[in-house]
């Protein structure tokens, strides 16, 4: 018990000192090392996570039924190859220095056109001058969605597309994970798409759908990744009982909170589930925005990365589904041929978010699934770890283009089965 309470405090000093660097310095990943480790059974998944639990060098990227991706840092790799004979499983080297792929996406940024696109990764500041921009070009079609005050005093905006009255409603959240950057990338993308493409599909999807876009659910983490730490997850407001800082954000709804292990109860977790239901303020706005529109919205997606998958309520538990599951699988389905038969022969996989990956409690899906909104899912985006959260701007319009497809199959489905009437 002693031991454990002396590690559970240094990994706490580690994280603080992390969230609290002099003011220009960045944190580094150098000789940091993400692996892909396959497992066979739950005994082993339980040992290699065991790292992840104990241990400040340790960092769980991705994670599905057969496999994870891990960060060591350098200092740690004898201790993982210790533990990997231990659950007598082996790894492969997916990303063997982090932060190459963080310095080399710094340099592409640089080289990139300096005004608003989509070859480079733009800041928070530049997305909100953007929409600002977008909501004078468009007046007529546009609204402004104030969703609510995040911990730090930012204001999080979403945009409204709306060209007639009487339409379904889509609800599209984004970045509420602060490093997953494709995220809001794709999101402001798509919203460019339906205010100025002429293509046939996209102005029927444009015009004849309601749009609620929130392109950085996260704004105070978004800016901490530009600013200081690239692969920073969580918010940032501080815990009471730690020095650590931040609650996953989506592990913060009030639906299934913290059932079966679906979030960590250790504030220095990547996955902690905060003190309570909606101690976030960015998570009890987009509740409360979300309660106020349910009852016009028919599909919510949810943008993540990485792994290529499509997952659908529930979370918290393997063993229940929805009434609607196989509605829902068949929609997933529709989606992912559609992105498949792109020239990127892109592959997503489908199902419940608990049966695919892990449980996972208090996440946004299920808590829009739990307002009637019954087409729900986590989308989560390119790739499946080469690059992992570090994908290159290079990615961008691909990842974007494969995201509109999967949506306009998507809404064809839905409408199919009948889940597009207006409510």
């Amino acid at each position: 018990m002693r031991l454990n309470l002396i590690i559970s405090f240094l990994t706490c000093l580690v994280f603080a000192q992390a969230a609290t660097l002099p003011k220009d310095e960045k944190v580094r990943y150098d000789n940091h090392v993400v692996y892909k480790i396959k497992y066979s059974n739950a005994l082993q998944r339980q040992l290699i996570l065991k790292l992840v639990e104990r241990h400040q060098s340790f960092s769980l990227w991705s994670e599905t039924a057969t496999e994870l991706d891990l960060m060591v840092s350098p200092n740690a790799i004898e201790e993982f190859k210790k533990q990997l004979s231990i659950a007598n499983t082996t790894a492969e080297i997916f990303i063997p220095n982090v932060q190459a792929l963080i310095d080399t996406e710094t340099v592409e940024n640089t080289r990139a056109a300096e005004s608003f696109g989509w070859t480079r990764y733009n800041t928070l500041a530049e997305i909100e001058a953007w929409l600002d921009e977008i909501f004078i070009i468009y007046p007529a079609v546009t609204e402004e969605i104030i969703i609510g005050q995040s911990y730090e005093g930012r204001t999080i905006r979403g945009i409204k597309v709306s060209y007639k009255e009487g339409n379904p409603g889509v609800f599209i959240e984004s970045n509420i994970h602060a490093r997953e950057w494709i995220t809001s990338a794709t999101a402001t993308w798509f919203i460019n798409e339906l205010l100025s493409s002429d293509d046939e599909l996209i102005r029927e999807i444009a015009e004849n759908y309601d749009w609620y876009i929130v392109p950085v659910l996260n704004v105070d983490g978004f800016a901490y990744t530009h600013e200081k730490d690239r692969l920073w997850r969580k918010t940032r407001q501080p815990i009471s009982t730690s020095s650590c800082i931040g609650t996953d954000p989506n592990r913060n709804f009030d639906v299934h909170w913290m059932e079966n292990g679906g979030a960590s109860s250790n504030p220095c977790a990547e996955d902690y589930g905060g003190p309570n239901p909606y101690s976030e303020p960015e998570i009890k706005a987009m509740s409360d925005y979300l309660n106020s529109v349910s009852s016009k919205v028919n599909v919510l997606l949810a943008f993540h990365s990485y792994s290529q998958l499509l997952l659908s309520p529930y979370g918290h538990t393997p063993d229940e589904f929805p009434d609607n599951y196989n509605d829902l699988l068949q929609v997933a389905k529709a989606y992912a041929d559609a992105v498949e038969a792109l020239p990127y022969g892109t592959v997503y996989r489908y199902g419940s978010a608990a049966s695919v990956l892990y449980t996972a409690s208090g996440a946004t899906n299920d808590y829009a699934y739990q307002q009637g909104i019954e087409i729900a899912y986590t989308v989560e985006m390119r790739d499946r770890g080469a690059f992992g959260f570090v994908l290159p701007p290079a990615f961008i319009i691909p990842n974007a283009e494969e995201t509109l497809v999967g949506i306009i199959a998507l809404l064809s489905e839905c409408e199919k089965l009948g889940y597009l009437a207006l409510k």
